[in-house]
């Protein structure tokens, strides 16, 4: 099996809502992009860039509704660039998505395919949104799933933890980052 780890939407304005109260969550998420460097496993990061106006933001569709009324996450703006903790280096793909899921309005299907990548680690903002989003599609795709149980954050710490501890683990791997290192580095 050929692994990936996802870092989705750890872009600055989402951390700076997220992560108001400092919990450390950047330099753990930085342990598990290192360690992944350091095993040789890709580093693909996904963001959520909106076009100016939010042509593709339908009004049916309620979150996305809330981002363009707020001017949220338009391409290029202020707050969309990764976080610079964790920023890719130079070679690593950046995937720009327009919906929840990573897999929606982004060509990242075609480069997990084109690389055979067939497993996937996921961490990212928001678990209750682009985590729970693109596990359900993945699974959907039929690949195999870790989840990094302390690599994922959200504002709603009751559904981050019912979700991480009774939904995801019925799709997929549930792990802290410290056991997902430690299995890699045993490979």
């Amino acid at each position: 099996m050929s692994t990936a780890l996802l870092v989705m939407d750890v872009q600055q304005a989402i951390v700076d809502i997220a992560d108001e109260d400092g919990s450390g969550y950047l330099p753990r998420l930085r342990r598990a992009i290192d360690g992944a460097r350091a095993a040789d496993i890709p580093v693909i990061y996904v963001v959520i860039g909106l076009r100016p106006g939010f042509p593709e933001v339908g009004t049916r569709n309620r979150a996305l509704a809330a981002i363009a009324e707020a001017g949220l996450y338009v391409q290029g703006e202020p707050g969309t660039e990764i976080h610079p903790e964790v920023a890719p280096r130079p070679g690593e793909v950046v995937v720009t998505k327009k919906r929840a899921s990573a897999f929606s309005g982004s060509d990242l299907d075609l480069v997990l395919r084109a690389r055979g990548i067939d497993r996937l680690v996921l961490a990212g903002i928001a678990t209750s949104a682009v985590v729970l989003s693109t596990l359900c599609q993945a699974n959907d795709l039929d690949f195999g799933l870790t989840v990094l149980s302390d690599g994922c954050l959200d504002t709603d710490a009751e559904v981050h933890r019912v979700l991480l501890e009774r939904l995801f683990p019925q799709w997929a791997d549930v792990v802290t980052i410290d056991e997902w290192l430690k299995s890699t580095a045993a490979r």
